[in-house]
């Protein structure tokens, strides 16, 4: 083989792929501001509100215990009962069922039920919420292609404690961690499962841009499921949990063992209201 022809050659493909690879990380930050900025987003958050047991009235007028920027003055009651939320608008009855897409419609408003340990409340999204409306985009770091690492799979299943920012603990299955290395270290990250069929491996990290250059809780990252003892993990898409956009979301915080020792200078920088 003619190597001084060969070298432009495979420069070009090399060249190509980067390109390609550019071109996918960008067209995933678009989709992820606009899933941000999307009717019943996250940047729609915009109030949340914890019931106690029995009646919870809620409307417009200030003197509601759960009071509204739209709507009736006086648009109904949430009742609590035995861990069961049932809500009454215009003389109807309907239970609402936690974490779910059932919604008490109010005006332009929207209202969940949302379940945290063993407290339960409501949570309100505005089409018209200031935080869409003052939405800036995100910054980033530039697509590296060294931040997309294939990493050892090493499967080791149990149980991990997962604390949210309420204070509340929680106990996840995590089926292993990924061993990869960065600038000739070695690191690991231990994921969960989101639900008991996830098909993909959830992390949340720590690093030495948290707090500076990152979102100071920590960030998010997807994964495939393993394959062949490996797993991908891809920085370039790591992002900032919804409560760097919305003060009323309940977002975990990192286990110890993934606040790491190296800066991870790929995806998604600190969002500033």
């Amino acid at each position: 083989m003619n190597w001084r022809l060969a070298l432009p050659a495979l420069a070009g493909v090399a060249l190509f792929a980067a390109t390609a690879y550019q071109t996918e990380i960008a067209q995933w930050r678009r989709q992820r501001e606009e899933g941000l900025k999307r009717d019943g987003g996250w940047l729609t958050v915009a109030g949340l509100f914890w019931l106690h047991e029995g009646a919870n009235t809620f409307g417009k007028d200030p003197g509601n215990e759960i009071a509204l920027p739209d709507g009736e003055a006086k648009a109904g009651v949430f009742e609590l009962h035995n861990g069961k939320v049932t809500v009454k608008m215009k003389g109807a009855i309907r239970e609402l069922w936690p974490d779910s897409l059932d919604a008490a419609k109010v005006g332009r408003l929207s209202l969940f039920v949302i379940k945290r340990s063993d407290r339960y409340g409501i949570r309100l999204k505005d089409p018209d919420s200031q935080y869409r409306r003052e939405f800036h985009g995100i910054e980033t770091y530039p697509a590296k292609l060294e931040y997309k690492v294939t990493a050892k799979w090493v499967a080791e299943p149990r149980k991990i404690p997962i604390l949210n920012i309420l204070g509340q603990t929680e106990s996840m299955d995590s089926p292993g961690y990924a061993v990869f290395r960065l600038r000739g270290q070695e690191y690991r990250l231990r994921p969960y499962l989101e639900t008991a069929d996830a098909q993909e491996l959830f992390y949340i990290f720590r690093d030495q841009t948290s707090a500076k250059e990152t979102y100071g809780a920590g960030r998010f990252l997807y994964s495939a499921s393993p394959a062949n003892g490996r797993v991908v993990l891809d920085f370039n898409k790591a992002y900032n949990p919804p409560c760097a956009f919305t003060p009323y979301a309940t977002c975990p915080l990192p286990p110890p063992e993934n606040r790491l020792a190296a800066r991870i200078e790929a995806g998604e920088k600190k969002y500033g209201h």
